[in-house]
């Protein structure tokens, strides 16, 4: 009997430090994350299901920067962060701009400290808006506080300057995607991380991933293996070098 009961000890302990060691690594290590709009798209889509890197930007302590790979937030990274507007919702978007740094577009092109980019990620729709595609200017359509107190504030000759602490991010899918133009600037400590990989992905719409309704848990059930994207699977996702 004795034996019976150090056995099922012992069995309970062990799967006691696998959970923990599973909670401590899904909460401090990585996240998962669903990509639940096309602002990003192509890089990431509707539908891609992530594992985020929250180490990397973790402050680093006085010993653990010697061990563990704690790097900067860099032009270019694509980031995971909390909404500045609603923390309880994460977004997913590119930092175009890092302190000090100088932001304008003219006609949709971005200049970055006076250099035009070429960004090979990004696509575009026909047509100009006066506002999005010609930045900073006269606020149009859903201007949140935020950002228009970041125009009020951090706009010199006609250009965007980003203040310490502070990071200014853009979608790929440029001229569909609510980002620092609508809402201000992601504040370091909103930063969650940076996407490793797409761990699987499936083709539906923002409306099912938003509600989780049972049409969406029926339509996983009938079409998995139809409307699973084998060919994102595992797929790397990674930054691009902006200069």
């Amino acid at each position: 009997m004795k034996k019976l009961v150090n056995s099922v000890r012992d069995f309970v302990a062990e799967w006691a430090v696998n959970i923990l060691i599973l909670l401590f690594g899904t909460t401090t290590l990585v996240q998962a994350f669903i990509v639940p709009t096309p602002s990003m798209d192509t890089t990431v889509q509707v539908g891609d299901h992530l594992l985020v890197d929250k180490l990397s930007y973790a402050p680093a302590g006085a010993l653990s920067k010697h061990l563990l790979p704690y790097t900067e937030v860099k032009r270019g990274d694509i980031i995971v962060f909390r909404y500045p507007v609603n923390i309880q919702e994460n977004y997913v978007k590119r930092v175009m701009g890092i302190p000090g740094d100088h932001l304008r577009l003219v006609n949709k092109v971005v200049y970055l400290n006076g250099k035009a980019l070429e960004e090979p990620y990004v696509q575009h729709t026909p047509g100009i808006d006066p506002y999005r595609d010609n930045f900073p200017t006269t606020p149009f359509g859903p201007v949140y506080p935020p950002a228009m107190e970041m125009l009020q504030r951090n706009v010199e000759n006609g250009e965007l300057v980003v203040p310490p602490g502070q990071y200014f991010a853009m979608g790929d899918n440029r001229d569909n995607s609510s980002d620092s133009r609508y809402w201000g600037f992601v504040p370091r400590e909103n930063i969650i991380g940076k996407p490793l990989v797409i761990f699987w992905s499936y083709n539906t719409s923002t409306e099912a991933l938003s509600g989780y309704s049972l049409d969406h848990f029926f339509d996983l059930a009938v079409n998995f293996f139809k409307k699973t994207r084998w060919e994102r699977t595992f797929k790397l996702v990674r930054g691009y070098p902006v200069q």
